[in-house]
This record gives C-alpha cells, sequence and structure tokens, in this order.
C-alpha cells in the first residue's frame, strides 16, 4: 500500500577492497631510484685477508668495513625516505569521507500499515531538507526490538526516533487520555484536542520523564476482530480472549467489557490469534490489513472505540547531541507530517473496510451507546488516579461541538 522509499534500510552491501598503489623512488619527485644493497662475499669483498693481523695499514677513507657502513647508512636513509612517502600516500587516498548522521527510526508496525506509511513520509521529507548532514533511516516490523526496548533505546542514543502509541501511558499517565473509549469523536475533534492539550500538557510530562515527543501522528480508530462470533454489543465479549497492546488502561477497558483481555506485542499477534492462544484482537484499520489479521479471523465489528494517536518520540538528552539544524528539520518535518497522516488515514478507512471484507471477513456495526455505557467506569478510573484528570477530560468534550476552541 505505501509507495516504495529509498528511506527504507537495507542491508550495506560489502565495500570491494581497495587495492593499494604501485610505489616506485621513480614516481615521487625528489627521490633517486634505491641502489640495493651489495651481497658482500668471500670472493668480491677487498681487504686483506682474515689472516692479516691488523687493519691499520689501510688509509681510513679507503677502509673496507667503512665503505660497507657509509652504503648500509644511505641505502637504509632511501628506503625510509620512500616507505614514508608512500605510507602518506596510501593513507590520503585510503581516508574515507566523513561519515554521514544516521538518524535511526524504529516502529513496531508492520510494512505497510499506516504508521510505516507516516514514517517514510516523514524520512524522504527530512531527507530532502537535510541534504549531506544526516540521513533518516525507517526500520518496521519491530526490527529494532519491542515498543519497550525502542524507547529504552531513544533514551541512551543507540536509536534516534521511535513512534509508541498505547505504550505512552505507561511513561506519563496523562496520554492515557487517548484510551477513553469513544471520546475522540473524528479527526477534527482531534485536531483540537492536540492543538489545546499536547504542548502545555502531554509534551511537558513524557518530558519529565526524559522524552521528547515531537508531534501526534495518525494511528486511526480501533476495530475489533475474532474468531468466534460478531461483536455488537459490550456483552458479546464476554469469555473472549482479546489481544490488547501492554496498556493497564486498555486491559481495564476490555475487562469492563467482559472481555478477557491478553497483553501482548503486535509482532506476535498474527502467531497467537493462528493457534488460538487468542480470539481475538483490536486495531486500527490499517494494522488490521497491513498484519494479514483478515488471514486468521472471521468477524470484523466496526466499534470505533479508541482513536489511538502515534507519537514521533526522541530521548531528551541524546536527541540535543544532534546538529542543532539536524534537530530543527526533524521537528519542524514530525510536525508538517501530522496533517499528512490524518488525510491519508480518513482516506483509506472506507477502502480498507471494502479490501478487509473482500478478504474474507465478515463485517457488521456496534451499539455504540452500549458501549458508551460500558465505558464510564474507565472515565472514573482517569479522573481519580491522573492530576488534572477531570478538567482534561471536561477540555477535550468540549472541544468535540466547538465550545472550548
Amino acid at each position: 500500500m505505501a509507495p516504495p522509499s529509498t528511506s527504507r534500510a537495507r542491508a550495506a552491501p560489502t565495500p570491494a577492497p581497495r587495492s593499494t598503489p604501485s610505489l616506485s623512488a621513480a614516481s615521487w619527485p625528489g627521490c633517486s631510484p634505491v641502489r640495493p644493497p651489495r651481497r658482500r662475499t668471500a670472493s668480491t669483498r677487498p681487504g686483506p685477508s682474515r689472516r692479516s693481523p691488523s687493519r691499520r695499514f689501510w688509509p681510513a677513507e679507503r677502509r673496507p668495513h667503512q665503505q660497507d657502513q657509509a652504503l648500509r647508512e644511505e641505502t637504509h636513509l632511501e628506503l625510509k625516505h620512500i616507505a614514508l612517502i608512500g605510507a602518506v600516500a596510501v593513507t590520503l587516498q585510503a581516508a574515507p569521507a566523513l561519515a554521514q548522521t544516521e538518524i535511526i527510526f524504529g516502529i513496531s508496525a508492520a510494512d505497510g500499515s499506516l504508521q510505516d506509511q507516516t514514517a517514510e513520509e516523514f524520512a524522504r521529507r527530512a531527507n530532502e531538507k537535510l541534504g549531506d548532514k544526516a540521513v533518516v533511516k525507517v526500520f518496521d516490523s519491530s526490527q529494532l526490538g519491542k515498543d519497550k526496548d525502542m524507547l529504552q533505546k531513544i533514551k541512551l542514543g543507540t536509536m534516534h526516533i521511535t513512534l509508541p502509541s498505547s505504550t505512552m501511558p505507561e511513561i506519563a499517565p496523562e496520554y492515557a487520555l487517548f484510551d477513553l473509549p469513544f471520546l475522540v469523536a473524528d479527526r477534527q475533534h482531534l485536531a483540537k484536542i492536540d492543538e489545546a492539550l499536547f504542548d502545555s500538557v502531554l509534551k511537558p510530562a513524557a518530558e519529565a520523564k526524559g522524552y521528547k515527543p515531537l508531534a501526534i501522528w495518525e494511528n486511526g480508530f480501533r476495530q475489533i476482530t475474532n474468531s468466534k462470533h460478531p461483536v455488537t454489543t459490550p456483552a458479546d465479549l464476554k469469555g473472549l480472549k482479546i489481544r490488547t497492546p501492554n496498556s493497564s488502561w486498555r486491559v481495564a477497558m476490555f475487562q469492563e467489557y467482559g472481555a478477557n483481555p491478553t497483553p501482548m506485542p503486535f509482532s506476535e499477534l498474527f502467531v497467537a490469534l493462528q493457534t488460538g492462544v487468542v480470539d481475538g484482537q483490536e486495531n486500527p484499520m490499517t494494522n488490521i490489513y497491513g498484519g494479514k489479521l483478515n488471514e486468521v479471523q472471521e468477524y470484523l465489528s466496526l466499534s470505533n472505540h479508541v482513536y489511538s494517536p502515534a507519537y514521533p518520540t526522541v530521548g531528551l538528552k541524546a536527541f540535543e547531541k544532534l546538529d542543532p539544524e539536524v534537530q530543527q528539520i526533524i521537528e519542524e518535518t514530525a510536525k508538517e507530517v501530522a496533517f499528512w497522516a490524518r488525510d491519508t488515514g480518513e482516506a483509506q478507512d472506507g477502502e480498507l473496510v471494502g479490501k478487509l471484507e473482500e478478504g474474507g471477513l465478515a463485517v457488521n456495526k456496534t451499539d455504540r451507546d452500549a458501549f458508551v455505557e460500558a465505558s464510564k467506569p474507565i472515565y472514573e478510573k482517569f479522573a481519580a488516579e491522573v492530576t488534572g484528570g477531570q478538567e482534561m477530560i471536561d477540555k477535550a468534550l468540549s472541544l468535540a461541538d466547538g465550545s472550548g476552541s
């Protein structure tokens, strides 16, 4: 679904060995040809016989051992001269250009998902602006580890950017605002929440833990799939083993609905569904399609129960070590791409429902009012456990009808 991108990380080809240039004294100015050392043999060496009792009868300037010594010293100096020039030449020729800074961007979402498409669009735009200063490389499908692993890596500086979604409330509880069921009415409503709360509440909460989210990107409205029967009301979830992200808030939500929530990484989900470890799962449409979950599920229930953003995030201290101009380009581009992601996600929703239906899933709508009623305890939990939680809820809900704008 995503267009091919030059930013996709691939294994680098092994460089061909560099040949060492042939060096000779004649090829370097100021160097005379090397005279090879004269072999000293009994038949060619002049001078007195071995029986000679003394060397004092030879004139000083013509004593054989001194002639040999002078020749050896001259030859040695010439060889050192050539070796020095040659070493400098080889070093200059072999010295590589300064390495281009690589901005490593790891995500857990599958190739072709909206998160992957958005990361690739970000890399494309950023690389155009960065020129020779740096290059962004994207690694999808948990190649660099699970979400928690990658969050630790950006803090350590062993990679630079990651894209957490449902794991953000485990860093700062304020992000659980987006785990409240049916809070976000549509993408226009999300844009208002972003403008009202991201810079003033959400971003500082993450920075206090050593992370710096750069923007709010699209992850999409979440839907429910399973292999047992259609889900219309929360009662239909009773007893179903539903995979959730590793989010205590999402677990609490599905417990309220009567399901048996089972947290696990997305990278393990397909096999878990295929082998019956879990009966179903909940994810945005692009993750369901990109992960080919229609191959191991029977029913798609359009619940829109949660809108889950994705947050391009860097480690605060590690990011500050990058060139200031690179930092600025990364931040500006992350904000730009947020608009592209929302437009793309909205355009793909209807298209993907049709494709998943063609892929074998039976599609049904859910009873929204029944789910909203069953979700009230989650709002109470957020208001009680998160500092300023009730104020955040009130602000977000007021933005849905425009009264808080």
